[in-house]
């Protein structure tokens, strides 16, 4: 693993959203995936993380209305680059 440096936690918790999504670049994945394999932390949050969005998936997103749904794309953009 000499070819690139060490994902910290931090940055792993920063691009999750993408990895998740499937569009974190190769160089970035390969140094996820590299963390993964020595954090037990990360991948317990990994973990968390799949259970969550696949019981988000399961709720029905018409019971929002437009602006609910809305506010909680907002709030949640807010909170990624906070």
């Amino acid at each position: 693993m000499s070819e690139f440096e060490h994902m910290s936690c931090r940055e792993l918790v920063e691009t999750i959203t993408e990895y998740l999504e499937g569009s974190l670049p190769r160089a970035d994945l390969d140094r996820f995936e590299s963390h993964l394999q020595i954090c037990d932390g990360c991948r317990h949050y990994l973990s968390q993380m799949k259970t969550t969005v696949a019981a988000l998936r399961s709720l029905c997103d018409d019971r929002l209305q437009a602006a609910q749904r809305d506010e909680l794309v907002n709030l949640f953009h807010g909170w990624k680059r906070g």
